[in-house]
């Protein structure tokens, strides 16, 4: 494929001009086509998609649009492919990147901010005032891959080069594509002030990000990590990846077992990873006083909260979006050290041809699936 003047390409790596990519139709379909291979721009590389896992949010994409974006509509039959969750190779080379090479093998963030409002120059790059904002007259240069331009289920990808992260040799392409879920618990852990060693963690929803939420305050040095949730097969894999205490609360109250486990103060902080009704509410009586709460799932409703306990007990509450401030970076140099293995929550694996198989296994939880990875070679 003959590129622009200024980007850089090896024969190594041979680039078709077309490539198979899914995309949305209306909510729920998939349906698979060609579109041309993109072209990487200055600060940007093209990266061939070798796996891609499926996420929650992925799901809530394809179904019912938010939180997508494309062109300032609805995702739905506006040419979009979605995905986010991938790892690949770089194959070509945008005007003026000597970052990376050809052949690097790289796993990505979601975002990559317009660099020039208020929040990118702060690094809250996935909080970009530009969301969006990246089509016509009004192009800001935000990128959102997935989100805001085409994502993952294709063969080829355009990434600007603050997304990417060097996965070593030794790390399976299955893994690589779980350093992004990694990365949102470190952001987490990252906003609500850095998690100090020997600090209690409570986590709750045994999903892939409450899983590597475990993994990951264990490895900062949480004692004790507490996990509840509602299937033991789980929540035993929580326990495998760190979690000294697990509370399955169809069993007993969640509450009272993290506050028994605690001397009865509760926990420093939690990490509410379930997006249920009441799992702020839940929270703010599993934290102890002036303790901190950190959202990381998006509620399907609005949901009612207890403010009047938060102000009382000097309760602090966090949200955040996605796995900003390089916490991917972070992330990813501990499963590098073996200080968790992220893989344990891969189920299943499924090629680039059955992608809807892949988001229904994933949607309906077939056979217990966790994280579903699509393989594309």
């Amino acid at each position: 494929m003959p590129m622009p003047h200024g980007v850089k390409t090896d024969p190594e790596f041979p680039i078709p001009d077309r490539m198979q990519a899914w995309v949305l139709g209306n909510p729920g379909e998939l349906s698979m086509t060609e579109k041309p291979v993109p072209v990487p721009g200055k600060a940007e590389v093209l990266v061939r998609i070798d796996a891609i896992a499926v996420c929650g949010t992925d799901l809530e994409i394809i179904y019912k649009g938010p939180p997508a974006l494309i062109r300032g509509q609805q995702p739905f039959n506006m040419n979009f492919t979605p995905g986010h969750e991938y790892m690949g190779t770089v194959v070509a080379l945008g005007p003026g990147v000597d970052e990376y090479a050809f052949g690097d093998r790289v796993t990505v963030e979601i975002h990559a901010g317009c660099g020039q409002c208020k929040r990118c120059r702060e690094g809250m790059y996935t909080a970009c005032h530009n969301y969006g904002l990246n089509y016509g007259d009004k192009n800001k240069g935000h990128r959102a891959n997935g989100f805001t331009t085409d994502g993952g289920f294709c063969e080829y990808a355009v990434n600007n080069i603050n997304t990417l992260v060097h996965v070593p040799d030794g790390m399976s392409d299955e893994e690589a594509t779980l350093v992004v879920t990694a990365g949102t618990s470190m952001y987490g852990l990252t906003e609500v002030g850095g998690l100090v060693a020997g600090e209690s963690v409570a986590v709750i929803g045994p999903g892939p990000i409450g899983l590597l939420g475990v993994a990951v305050a264990k490895a900062l040095g949480a004692q004790p990590v507490i996990l509840t949730g509602t299937r033991d097969n789980r929540l035993e894999m929580g326990r495998t990846l760190g979690a000294d205490h697990v509370v399955n609360v169809r069993n007993e109250d969640a509450v009272e077992a993290v506050r028994r486990h605690t001397g009865g103060k509760g926990v420093d902080y939690v990490l509410e990873c379930s997006g249920g009704a009441s799992g702020l509410n839940d929270a703010a009586k599993m934290v102890n006083r002036g303790g901190k709460i950190c959202l990381q799932a998006f509620p399907g409703e609005p949901v009612p909260v207890d403010v009047a306990y938060l102000v009382r007990n000097n309760i602090y509450v966090y949200a955040i979006r996605g796995e900003g401030k390089s916490g991917t970076h972070r992330a990813a140099a501990f499963m590098e050290q073996k200080r968790f293995d992220a893989g344990l929550i891969h189920t299943h694996t499924f090629p680039l041809s059955e992608v809807p198989e892949a988001v229904r296994h994933a949607k309906d939880r077939v056979d217990d699936a966790i994280k579903v990875v699509v393989k594309m070679r």
